[in-house]
C-alpha cells in the first residue's frame, strides 16, 4: 500500500475521545507461598521508525517461600528481527534456552499463521506452557502493536481507495461509527491516542518484583505481563497487563492496561470468578470491553488460548484484553508447580 507523505509528527495531543486513564502505580508485594510469572516484550526500532523492528522478550518464574525469600524457578528470553515494512517478515531469531527447531519459524510472517507455525515447531514448549512459549506466543501481536510507535511518530494519509477497513467491528475500539473508523474514513488518518504517563512498576523495597529491565529508548514500546498465584481453598489469580510507548524526549505513556482478578477451582481447574478492570484504554468505545471477561466463568483452563481466540470476537471484546485472558491458560501448569512447592514446605 502506498501512503501519501509521510510527514513527521511534531506533537501528539490528548484526543478528546480517549478512554479510561487510571494506570496502576507500582506492583503488589509478593505474598508468602506464592508464584509470580513476569514477562516483557520490548519493541525497538534502532534504525529509525521505518527500519527493522527488533523484538526482545524476557520472562521469569519466581517462588516466594513462607519466609518471604525469593527463588528463581526459571528464565527465558528471545530476540527477533522483523522487516516491519516488508510484510512483517521474520529475518532472524534466537532464544535462551536455545531451541534449534525455532529456526523453522524464521522467514515466516509475524502475523496470521505464526502461532500455528510455532505450535508445529515447538509442541513441547506449548504443552508445558513454558516461559519461552508465553513470549513467542506474544510475538505476532507485539509486532502489530509496535505499529503504534510508527503512527505516533509519522503522519500518514491513507489514499481513499484503501479507507475501507477490514478491521471494522473486530473489537470495541474498531466498532463501526467509532472514533477510529470515523477518522480513517473522513480524514484518511487513523487517530492516534496519547495515554497517561506510565507510573513505575518497580518497588523500592523489592528489587525482585520484576525481572531485570533495561530502559526503553525513544520510539520504543514495552509489553508487561505479571501473573501472581496463591493457593488456599482455591487458586487465586492476580494478572496485570500493560503496553507502553516512549516518545522523543523520553516520556513514557500507557497505551493499554488491564488487571484481572480470578479464582479457579483446584480440582476442576475451571474458573469460578473472573473480573477484568480497565486501567488505561485508548478510546471511549473501548470502555465496556472488560465485562467480556466474566464469560470465562465455568470454563476450564485447558485450551483457553484456543477458546478465547475463537469465541471472544466482535465489539464487546478487546484484543488486548483477549491476549491477557489467553495467557491465563498457563495457570494450569503453574498451579501444579505451586501446589508441589507448598506441599514440600509444610
Amino acid at each position: 500500500m502506498n501512503f501519501e507523505g509521510p510527514a513527521r509528527r511534531t506533537t501528539a495531543s490528548l484526543h478528546p475521545g480517549h478512554g479510561i486513564h487510571a494506570p496502576t502505580a507500582s506492583t503488589p508485594p509478593r505474598a508468602p507461598r506464592s508464584l509470580r510469572r513476569t514477562a516483557t516484550t520490548d519493541m525497538l526500532r534502532p534504525d529509525g521508525l521505518l527500519g527493522e523492528l527488533v523484538l526482545v522478550g524476557r520472562a521469569r518464574d519466581l517462588w516466594t517461600d513462607a519466609d518471604g525469600a525469593a527463588h528463581v524457578l526459571g528464565e527465558a528470553s528471545y530476540e527477533a528481527r522483523v522487516a516491519f515494512i516488508g510484510e512483517r517478515r521474520i529475518l532472524a531469531m534466537r532464544s535462551e534456552p536455545e531451541r534449534a527447531d525455532l529456526q523453522r519459524v524464521a522467514g515466516t510472517r509475524a502475523s496470521g499463521g505464526f502461532r500455528a507455525a510455532l505450535d508445529e515447531a515447538l509442541p513441547a514448549e506449548r504443552d508445558a506452557r513454558s516461559l519461552l512459549y508465553l513470549l513467542l506466543d506474544d510475538l505476532p501481536v507485539a509486532a502489530l502493536v509496535s505499529g503504534y510507535a510508527v503512527s505516533h511518530g509519522i503522519d500518514f494519509t491513507v489514499p481513499k481507495e484503501h479507507r475501507v477497513n477490514r478491521q471494522a467491528d473486530l473489537c470495541a475500539g474498531w466498532r463501526s461509527g467509532g472514533t477510529l473508523l470515523t477518522g480513517l474514513e473522513t480524514e484518511g488518518r487513523v487517530p492516534v491516542s496519547t495515554g497517561p504517563d506510565a507510573p513505575s512498576l518497580g518497588r523500592d523495597d523489592d528489587p525482585l518484583a520484576w525481572h531485570a529491565l533495561p530502559p526503553i529508548p525513544e520510539h520504543g514500546m514495552r509489553r508487561h505481563r505479571r501473573l501472581d498465584l496463591t493457593l488456599d481453598d482455591a487458586i487465586t489469580v492476580d494478572a496485570f497487563f500493560r503496553d507502553s510507548h516512549v516518545a522523543p524526549g523520553g516520556r513514557e505513556t500507557v497505551v493499554h492496561e488491564y488487571t484481572v482478578a480470578a479464582r479457579v477451582d483446584p480440582d476442576a481447574l475451571a474458573f469460578t470468578h473472573v473480573e477484568a478492570t480497565a486501567r488505561t484504554l485508548p478510546w471511549a468505545e473501548c470502555n465496556p470491553a472488560p465485562a467480556s471477561a466474566a464469560r470465562l466463568v465455568g470454563r476450564p483452563l485447558r485450551d483457553l488460548r484456543q477458546h478465547v481466540r475463537a469465541d471472544f470476537t466482535g465489539i464487546t471484546t478487546c484484543t488486548h484484553l483477549n491476549d491477557t485472558l489467553r495467557s491465563l491458560e498457563d495457570v494450569e501448569a503453574l498451579a501444579a508447580v505451586l501446589a508441589g512447592l507448598v506441599d514440600s514446605t509444610r
